[in-house]
């Protein structure tokens, strides 16, 4: 089985990130920065993704002595504000936030002017599990029920997703791999729409990020479990899927790169200086409130993680007969 996230840091050593020093050894690195730091959110304003890049700039710059400029630059389901960094000079001064769908989901369905194993990883920031929840019309009523449900009949059930070719879809798609199921893809134009057509009782489960935990704890929507092998620290009584399906471990992440041959020493100041902001109690919380919990992670911890999860997605592509747009 796919050890956990937060399993793997560990047996990567985290306090590495707290404790290195390698950034001291280069010139460069110790003249950085020395002017305003650009870090570009591949996402229009107030989303996720958003939200955590703004928790992160104010006391990046003050523990860099410079301006962290937020820039939005939405587009391409994120792969426009990724490549501008992506072509940005490797000089420390452009640093994009990146989650799982524009580094390794949709890049294997959609083609990105940019090669996302390339790109000069810096740390991950946060995660947390997607949410599959359900109709509460469903005759389902936990997550052995509706693995009971799904098997015998493997090609009633309709899972929705924010689209063809997002984490929402191909979580689904590894479930129907791992039970050798058929569930009926239906996809929507984001997550907002697929929500209220589940509310409505017009399809039967939805991978969801964090914003569907409002409407399970309104009891519009049922919490069957979570995608993350470890169980989720907001609602620690939901079943991660993996108690009961094997190999099932994703989670929604977002993370900082830069540009590629960003120098190592400049990504480990980063890196660091990230996970001193997300070790303090009152960030904890920030995440905490809209579904995450800190993830800090060494460049060359994540880089590996990254490549693992392109891996992995690329055979679930593969199985599913997805289509690259």
């Amino acid at each position: 089985m796919r050890r956990s996230i937060t399993r793997r840091l560990v047996n990567r050593g985290l306090l590495s990130i707290m404790t290195s020093t390698t950034f001291l050894n280069g010139a460069q690195a110790q003249a950085w920065p020395t002017r305003p730091i650009r870090l570009i959110v591949p996402f229009p304003p107030g989303g996720g993704v958003d939200a955590v890049g703004r928790i992160l700039a104010e006391p990046l710059a003050a523990a860099l002595g410079q301006p962290v400029i937020v820039e939005n630059r939405a587009g391409a389901g994120g792969a426009i504000g990724v490549d501008s960094v992506a072509k940005s000079p490797p000089d420390g001064y452009a640093f994009s936030m990146v989650s799982a769908g524009n580094v390794t989901v949709g890049p294997l369905v959609r083609r990105t002017p940019y090669d996302p194993s390339l790109l000069g990883f810096v740390s991950m920031v946060c995660s947390s599990p997607l949410l599959m929840v359900a109709r509460n019309t469903l005759e389902a009523r936990d997550l052995a029920g509706f693995l009971d449900l799904v098997r015998r009949q493997p090609d009633k059930i309709r899972f929705a997703s924010g689209g063809v070719g997002t984490a929402t879809h191909l979580a689904g798609e590894l479930m129907n791999l791992r039970l050798g199921t058929q569930m009926v893809h239906v996809p929507y134009r984001g997550t907002a729409p697929a929500l209220t057509d589940l509310i409505a009782n017009n399809v039967d489960i939805f991978f969801s990020d964090s914003s569907a935990w409002p409407m399970v704890q309104q009891g519009q929507l049922r919490l069957l479990g979570v995608s993350s092998a470890a169980r989720w620290t907001t609602s620690p009584e939901t079943p991660p899927i993996a108690s009961l399906v094997r190999d099932f471990d994703i989670a929604n992440w977002y993370g900082v790169v830069a540009p590629p041959e960003t120098p190592l020493p400049i990504r480990e100041r980063m890196a660091a200086e990230i996970a001193r902001i997300l070790a303090r109690k009152e960030v904890e919380e920030m995440l905490a409130r809209i579904g995450f919990q800190p993830v800090p992670m060494a460049p060359a911890a994540f880089a590996s993680f990254v490549r693992q999860e392109l891996e992995t997605w690329r055979a679930v592509v593969k199985a599913a007969n997805i289509p690259i747009e």
